[in-house]
């Protein structure tokens, strides 16, 4: 029987560690790039395997991946794929009926991880990224994919954090999940209850999202 050749984890990656303590406006230009398909996606892939207490998992799918430095050094990483088929508050927050969801669901981007690394202490980075993130998703994803993204959403661990950073950058509270992944084969809880957070990256995103090209 076929098998699947099990991926190698990120090879470990080695940057400036020592610790940046400042002030947002005292550390420089912050530069934000897009990695995907590029020699430094393999900086990003380690970072996040080393640093964020999930690990790095291989998205599926569409996808993206940015590195954000601040005087050329490495401060943060971002990965965001495609969106969940199925999550509750956040189709309840869109209004769209399950045919409107099959049909416009690519339009949806889910952060999978967000990662300041640990020895950066710059208060407000993390509200500042967000929102120089949402001013550019949608066109490097459609420079890559060849269609916009209308709305971004990620979940929020509530016993490790309470989403400040989130709030401050105008994301919205969708509410929790219910506990239960895609494969759960009962509806009893099988994983911990997560926040969902959603931000609309155009104003008339319900419009757009529940409407079916004929």
């Amino acid at each position: 029987m076929f098998r699947q050749r099990a991926r190698r984890p990120p090879a470990l990656v080695e940057v400036e560690s020592t610790p940046l303590v400042a002030r947002l406006s005292e550390i420089g230009p912050v530069e934000i790039r897009q990695v995907r398909r590029t020699p430094e996606e393999a900086l990003v892939n380690g970072l996040i395997a080393q640093h964020h207490y999930l690990g790095y998992s291989q998205p599926v799918g569409e996808h993206l991946k940015y590195l954000v430095t601040a005087g050329g050094r490495p401060i943060a990483c971002f990965c965001w794929s495609s969106a969940p088929r199925h999550l509750g508050p956040r189709d309840r927050y869109i209004g769209w009926s399950p045919a409107t969801r099959r049909a416009n669901i690519r339009l949806l981007a889910y952060q999978t991880r967000f990662l300041i690394l640990p020895w950066v202490r710059v208060p407000h980075l993390a509200s500042h990224l967000l929102g120089r993130m949402s001013g550019r998703l949608s066109a490097d994803w459609q420079h890559l994919y060849a269609h916009p993204i209308y709305f971004t959403e990620t979940f929020v661990d509530p016993q490790r954090y309470r989403g400040t950073c989130y709030r401050a950058a105008n994301w919205s509270e969708l509410g929790m999940t219910t506990g239960r992944g895609k494969d759960c084969p009962t509806k009893r809880p099988n994983r911990s209850l997560k926040q969902v957070w959603g931000y609309a990256l155009v104003k008339d995103f319900r419009r757009r999202l529940c409407q079916v090209d004929s």
